[in-house]
């Protein structure tokens, strides 16, 4: 499998997170939901069809932004030709 190509089934962009890929996050992937670009994408699970964007400026107990979880197809790509 190259890591060039292809994308993992689950990013996050929480470093906190085990889905965190500093080396994939650096080649600017964007991200289309239901056909739209979304720039605020925290987490994406492509086999479960869903993203996770920020809820508004809401911050949690320990400061961490809070998400929404929307469901529908998923579509990473890099932004940018290798």
């Amino acid at each position: 499998m190259d890591m060039t190509d292809t994308f993992p089934d689950r990013l996050s962009t929480d470093p906190d997170s085990p889905h965190y890929n500093e080396e994939l996050l650096g080649r600017d992937i964007g991200i289309r939901f239901e056909g739209k670009e979304k720039t605020n994408v925290e987490e994406y699970c492509i086999s479960e069809g869903w993203i996770k964007v920020a809820a508004g400026s809401a911050k949690d107990r320990f400061g961490k932004q809070l998400t929404i979880k929307l469901k529908g197809k998923v579509e990473p790509y890099f932004r940018s030709a290798s």
